[in-house]
């Protein structure tokens, strides 16, 4: 209701600016004309009957701005007011006076001014007209730096359109607290120039110096087309100093309604990373015209996966998960996104439940009827499963295993299983149940129609359980971040490049693969931690602490390198996914059998045990 009062609000307001300004352009053109008429009464032009002219100028002004409003004069923007919009009110000018000057030649004896005369009135005409819109602007420029108080000292890189844009948003936007201090480029015929009234130093690599000089506080990277590989070296060298980061959206930023203002640069900014490219046509022909269903699809991974599949026109999709609030924030959000984008033709659906509830999986797939499922339901959270192995083997061991039954049963196409890399030499429960899992999928994969794989990879920025989000919580709360080893290394992607990798993986798949991808360099998460604090514009161990707290259990200090030299791997069609080749498949029908009988009624470390003697390649410290 009370968006609802503000829009109509607006609306009002808006109306109010057009009659304000018809009412001043009226006058003005009355005023204007005038001035004109007694010129030529005083000068004593002959044959002219200023009586007429006066008689005749209250229709003319009301004939002009009615035109001015049909060009739509009155939408302008007044606080982007520029050389277009000025060239505008003089062409519209123009154009009245050249239809007046018509009229009048065409009807005999009706005198009004000599048309020589309109020429004149035209340049003087749009100059007045202009003042009024552009005072706001020239009120903002002149006094700017006063109306920003309490603003931040801002570095803006990059002296060129880009950096003019940001400069006039910043200085017409209200909500932006910036002020404007300087640029800084590359370009030697910039440097020590000056743009707008502000000089432009340089080279780039002098950004750390520029900030403790001008006591900068927050640098914004105005440089539109600029690639990846050179934004990361501008990123790593701003990050040198504790301030904030912002920058321009990118192209495909805007078109996907993307906030047309500054961004924050985060942390997934900070690491480089090349440009993942798909094998686009093969993913279509994957998923296009298919009923999907995805597990785990209110979660940080499953809910991409569900945002991804959609933009590849499956019939129709399945979201299940057992936590109501995610996945129906995911429903929601794609109730947005498909109306809004015309795309409303794929049915979707939202069913709650889990997938170690063997009936409520069988009557899912019996009413749906999946082509292809995306299995990425699972606890992974390792020190919470390390207390509750019982959850572990319940939802990543036997929910696995009914899901496969049932892919099989009813003669689903392919099963996509989402794993992890701590599935290789597990050392936690958590992993140990992944690699079973893993297990489950080959083993079905060999007695079933159904094609069955796996994708293994490691940390996913962003995603919920992992460190980013633990780094943020704690410096919003004032610190400390808490490492568990200054020499504790992992490997991070994104989540839309590990769901894009794993639609490629899924589109790849002939049955029975492990796919594993290249999570890149390893990243040391005691630097991760530096860097945030100062991306947050907070000094790390002066503003923010950061504590070491030592090994959980089940953490390793070094996690496994999926694609290793010195592990035989199989190359795909795509340079970041590989396929394990070392694969163990056994009959495991037995096993869970036993499983499912006895694990309720164990003990934590009992369960462990129980795990050991089926995963080979688990170890623990009893």
């Amino acid at each position: 209701m009370k968006k609802k009062n503000a829009r109509a609000f607006g609306e009002y307001m808006k109306k109010i600016r057009v009659f304000q300004f018809l009412f001043i352009d009226f006058f003005i053109i009355i005023f204007t004309y005038i001035l004109a008429i007694f010129t030529l009464h005083y000068t004593g032009v002959t044959g002219f009957n200023w009586r007429i002219a006066m008689t005749i100028l209250p229709i003319v002004a009301v004939f002009k701005v009615l035109v001015y409003y049909i060009s739509k004069l009155y939408k302008l923007i007044l606080d982007n007011v520029g050389f277009e919009e000025i060239l505008r009110i003089f062409i519209s000018v123009a154009f009245t006076n050249f239809i007046i000057g018509g009229v009048f030649l065409a009807i005999p004896d009706m005198e009004f001014i000599p048309e020589v005369y309109l020429i004149f009135t035209t340049f003087f005409e749009a100059i007045v007209m202009a003042a009024p819109r552009l005072l706001k602007r020239f009120v903002q420029t002149l006094f700017f730096n006063r109306f920003k108080t309490g603003a931040k000292r801002t570095l803006l890189v990059g002296a060129g359109a880009g950096g003019k844009l940001v400069l006039n948003e910043i200085k017409g936007n209200p909500t932006l607290s910036n002020m404007p201090v300087a640029f800084v480029d590359d370009d030697p015929e910039k440097i020590g120039r000056i743009m707008s009234g502000y000089k432009i130093y340089g080279p780039i690599a002098e950004i750390p110096r520029l900030i403790d000089d001008l006591d900068i506080e927050e640098v914004v990277i105005t440089i539109a087309n600029i690639d990846s590989k050179r934004f990361q070296e501008i990123i790593q060298i701003i990050a040198e100093r504790p301030v904030k980061i912002k920058r321009i959206p990118k192209f495909k930023e805007l078109k996907k309604d993307a906030p047309k203002t500054l961004l924050e640069v985060n942390v997934e900014d900070l690491l480089s990373r090349d440009v993942i490219e798909l094998d686009d046509a093969g993913i279509i022909e994957f998923i296009r015209g298919k009923k999907v269903l995805v597990t785990g699809a209110g979660g940080s991974i499953g809910s991409e996966l569900v945002r991804q599949i959609v933009g590849y026109e499956p019939s129709e999709i399945l979201m299940f998960d057992i936590y109501e609030n995610g996945v129906y924030d995911l429903q929601m959000e794609l109730d947005h996104h498909l109306s809004k984008h015309n795309a409303d033709k794929i049915k979707r659906k939202v069913l709650i439940g889990s997938v170690y509830n063997y009936d409520r999986m069988e009557s899912i797939f019996s009413d749906f009827k999946p082509d292809l499922v995306f299995h990425a339901a699972a606890y992974k959270h390792v020190p919470l499963m390390e207390d509750s192995a019982v959850e572990a083997v319940r939802t990543n061991i036997i929910g696995t295993y009914n899901l496969c039954k049932l892919a099989s049963q009813f003669k689903v196409e392919k099963v996509v299983l989402v794993s992890s890399d701590k599935a290789v030499r597990p050392t936690n429960v958590m992993g140990a149940t992944k690699r079973f899992a893993e297990m489950i999928l080959q083993h079905f994969n060999k007695v079933s129609e159904t094609n069955y794989s796996a994708v293994r990879f490691g940390n996913v920025l962003g995603s919920n359980g992992s460190v980013v989000p633990l780094f943020k919580k704690q410096i919003e709360h004032g610190g400390p971040l808490t490492v568990t080893d200054r020499n504790i290394i992992r490997y991070f992607m994104t989540i839309p490049e590990a769901v894009s990798l794993i639609l490629q993986s899924g589109a790849f798949a002939k049955g029975g693969e492990i796919f594993i991808l290249d999570m890149g360099e390893p990243v040391r998460i005691i630097d991760l931690a530096e860097k945030m604090v100062m991306l947050a514009g907070q000094r790390p161990y002066i503003d923010i602490d950061i504590q070491i707290t030592g090994l959980r259990p089940g953490e390793k200090m070094y996690e496994e390198l999926l694609v290793d030299k010195n592990r035989e791997t199989i190359k795909t069609e795509n340079k970041k996914i590989f396929i394990d080749s070392e694969q163990e498949t056994k009959a495991i029908e037995t096993e869970i059998k036993e499983i499912s009988e006895t694990f309720e009624k164990m003990c934590n470390s009992e369960i462990k045990e129980m795990i050991r003697s089926v995963v080979s390649t688990y170890t623990f410290k009893s």
